[in-house]
């Protein structure tokens, strides 16, 4: 009995004003914020893979590949936090076993399964297959076997198949692009069709998913670009480097524009909820959205990049400014989603009270639990680039 108390104290300390019993835990949690953080990045990697192979900007040719093995290693662990969340991993197959029309939900499994199966690993295979089968010839070991099997059996390596290859890469690429918009446009869709909630219900919001994950996928390459440039001690393309940092210029742009859109809109209707939003934004949001979201995430890179757009500082303090532009970008991002999930949770259905939101350390919910799916997927980047090394690609066949 004392330790039932003592539980109920725990909680009832969180409460901060009149909510519901049932209001007091939130039950979308740290692993609920990564789900979409993740989504957004492989959208983000794979669009700006997409500029390079369909609006030929050929400039972005050093991150083609790296950006499609990026968008693979991430694609890879984005369902995992769900999985974590749910507690009951053997259990996870059963939302593609049993599909259910009415739920979003299941419906994300099968736009996550298309575009793992047909979009982007086709596409690899193709812009692929022709190393993978001159590269059998040379390898040995683990690889010679990976490379054989690999090809599926299709071993022509002439200049018709290469081209046959490239157009049906260019097609598959071509099937991707609304392919990506739609794997995130729908997690914003699952969070803005929840009309009970006042801060997710907008119409904008699968917009501005959409937009802040091409915007998180680019810095993501651009930072992950620059690291493996300088592990392998190879001269970083600054005229590519320069070009990535001018697209994340407009992306953010616009993001930032339809976020500012949404919120003035919130403040000219100013509902009955908007009181109480005015409130949440003040106060326990005030740091994670105010400072780190929109000043550190948003504006100081809006005006560093915009500077460089008309005044260009030598190479290596161009690239220590890229790189730590990119990194506050991935955090600013990052807590536009903490702040999306655990802020639309933060106050009562009653509109007349908040609770509080305490992650822990450890369990299928905690902080190192988030790092592990954060750090996962870079160790799958960096098998994939051992395996298939894009600067080891052949432009041409022997």
């Amino acid at each position: 009995m004392e330790e039932h108390y003592r539980h109920l104290y725990e909680a009832l300390s969180q409460v901060d004003g009149y909510i519901y019993p049932n209001e007091i835990d939130l039950h979308w949690g740290l692993m609920i914020v990564l789900y979409p953080y993740i989504t957004g990045l492989v959208a983000g990697a794979f669009i700006l893979a997409s500029l390079e192979r369909v609006f030929n900007v050929k400039v972005l040719k050093p991150t083609y590949n790296l950006a499609l093995l990026t968008a693979l290693a991430f694609l890879l662990v984005a369902t995992l936090p769900l999985v974590s969340h749910l507690q009951h991993p053997l259990r996870a197959y059963e939302i593609l076993m049993t599909p259910n029309p009415t739920s979003a939900m299941a419906i994300f499994g099968f736009v996550y399964l298309w575009y793992l199966m047909v979009v982007l690993l086709l596409e690899i295979w193709f812009d692929y297959r022709l190393d993978f089968v001159l590269w059998s010839k040379k390898s040995s070991g683990f690889k010679k076997y990976f490379y054989k099997i690999i090809t599926l059996g299709i071993h022509d390596t002439d200049e018709k198949s290469a081209k046959l290859d490239d157009k049906l890469g260019y097609f598959i690429t071509l099937i991707g692009i609304p392919s990506a918009f739609l794997l995130h446009g729908y997690v914003g869709f699952i969070f803005g069709s929840i009309k009970a909630n006042p801060w997710w219900s907008t119409v904008l919001m699968p917009i501005i998913f959409l937009f802040s994950a091409m915007v998180s996928g680019i810095a993501l390459v651009m930072v992950i670009y620059m690291v493996v440039s300088w592990i392998r001690k190879v001269k970083i393309d600054m005229e590519c480097l320069d070009t990535i940092a001018k697209y994340l210029l407009y992306i953010l742009i616009i993001d930032f524009t339809l976020e500012s859109l949404d919120q003035i809109h919130r403040i000219y209707e100013a509902e009955e909820s908007f009181d109480i939003i005015k409130v949440l934004v003040g106060g326990k949001l005030n740091i994670t959205l105010i400072y780190i979201q929109v000043l550190l995430g948003t504006i100081l890179p809006l005006i560093t990049l915009g500077v460089f757009q008309i005044y260009k500082p030598a190479e290596k303090i161009r690239k220590a400014i890229y790189f730590f532009i990119g990194i506050i970008v991935l955090i600013g991002i990052f807590f536009m989603r903490w702040n999306v999930v655990i802020g639309g949770q933060l106050f009562s259905k009653s509109l007349s009270g908040f609770t509080s939101f305490n992650a822990v350390s450890s369990g299928l919910e905690g902080y190192f639990m988030a790092a592990v799916w954060l750090i996962l997927p870079l160790l799958i980047l960096t098998f994939l680039l051992w395996l298939m090394p894009p600067w080891k690609k052949l432009a041409t066949h022997e």
